[in-house]
């Protein structure tokens, strides 16, 4: 995992400061709480394009009032005011169809939705097209 990811979360929890609901890297993927994290490719830059029926689908990883961004994560205010984390401008999601910690069932569904891998670890798949996301972490597309 990225040092520079690594030492903006120590610095965030040694200042007593929630951060994303605790944000790692899983089994190579970012997690939230142990939950994968995925993009979807039909957003725009800091504007989520899943909501309604999409968003219980993929329910969009909302920040907590206490939370704080650090190392390439901001907060975007979503059509219902609600305000989610985001990735360099990609807005972040989890499947409700992964149902235990560590599960990326979702990763390529429509070719749209995509984990975010560390940079150190290559994909199965073989990507057409890879758009550099927050320091050491890659968002694939075109599974």
């Amino acid at each position: 995992m990225n040092k520079l990811l690594l030492a903006a979360l120590a610095t965030a929890f040694a200042a007593n400061v929630a951060f994303a609901q605790a944000v790692t890297e899983s089994n190579g993927v970012l997690a939230a709480s142990g939950r994968t994290l995925y993009t979807f490719d039909k957003d725009a830059a800091n504007r989520s394009n899943c909501n309604g029926g999409c968003a219980v689908a993929w329910p969009p990883f909302l920040m907590n009032d206490d939370d704080r961004a650090t190392a390439g994560f901001g907060v975007i205010t979503r059509d219902d005011g609600a305000k989610q984390w985001a990735l360099n401008g990609k807005p972040l999601y989890f499947y409700a169809a992964d149902v235990q910690a560590g599960d990326a069932k979702g990763d390529g569904v429509n070719g749209v939705w995509h984990v975010i891998r560390g940079a150190s670890r290559s994909s199965q798949a073989k990507p057409a097209a890879a758009t550099q996301a927050a320091e050491g972490y890659r968002s694939y597309g075109g599974y």
